[in-house]
């Protein structure tokens, strides 16, 4: 009986670690998913000023082309 009553105790133990592991699995993972949502937003807000770098770019370069069109035509 005593047998038992130790193996019962050494079970309850056990799920308690292991709650308590599961417990940190999850805050890890609720973490990572945290720090994932910033890197992609910091991600998206990068890839959006790099596009508007470029049209702004581009537009920079077809007004300039435009000019230089015009100017030939004016000479």
């Amino acid at each position: 009986m005593i047998n038992v009553q130790r193996m019962l105790k050494n079970m309850k133990k056990i799920a308690e670690e292991m709650s308590t592991t599961v417990t940190e699995m999850e805050e890890t993972i609720l973490m990572a998913s945290i720090n994932n949502r910033t890197m992609n937003a910091m991600n998206i807000t990068q890839i959006a000023e790099d596009l508007r770098y470029l049209i702004q770019s581009d537009m920079d370069n077809q007004a300039l082309q435009v000019q230089r069109m015009l100017a030939d035509e004016l000479d």
